[in-house]
């Protein structure tokens, strides 16, 4: 015999709440990247979370900036920019460029970078990196949703062993969680 179904979930009459959303989507582990462009002004970034292999033919990634992004809205304009995806070890790189730069604060202040094919900054030290151009952009609720055409990409670690990435997990990234968070 069947047991009945339960009722589970968490949503009210209100509906779905941002905080439900971190609470049980944060149980989804992503890798985190940096977006770079090279703006009439010098280098501009912005730590980006939600990236995606879209296509393989043509090749096509994604990222999903926040639509209060100021720097999201100049690499919009100049329409060419490179995906940097972190390492373990660039918990702090990505929090400087996580910090909304409206003050006028440099992200690249005394940070070194080579530029990529299309001009776009490479970090140092990243996993791999992908240059790309804008191709199309859709509507994401409080996000926009990015669709890029993949001009170049490489790896800068020829050993796949080298290293691994900055995965963020429940709020923070997975090293700092300590070993509650680690995987069996």
């Amino acid at each position: 015999m069947r047991e009945a179904a339960r009722a589970t979930g968490r949503a009210t009459d209100s509906g779905v709440t941002p905080r439900m959303m971190k609470d049980v989507l944060g149980n989804f582990g992503t890798g985190v990247t940096v977006v770079t462009a090279l703006g009439p002004h010098g280098p501009i970034g912005f730590t980006c979370q939600t990236f995606a292999s879209v296509s393989l033919t043509p090749p096509l990634v994604s990222i999903c900036p926040a639509r209060t992004s100021g720097t999201w809205a100049q690499i919009r304009d100049i329409g060419r920019f490179c995906i940097n995806i972190l390492t373990a070890d660039h918990d702090a790189l990505s929090d400087n460029f996580a910090i909304s730069s409206s003050d006028g604060r440099n992200k690249f202040a005394g940070l070194e970078y080579i530029s990529g094919p299309a001009g776009s900054p490479i970090l140092p030290g990243v996993l791999a990196w992908v240059d790309c151009s804008l191709r199309a952009e859709y509507d994401g609720g409080d996000h926009t949703i990015v669709v890029a055409d993949v001009l170049d990409l490489d790896t800068d670690f020829p050993d796949e062993d080298a290293t691994n990435p900055l995965l963020y997990f429940r709020g923070d990234y997975l090293h700092r969680r300590g070993s509650e968070a680690e995987p069996a």
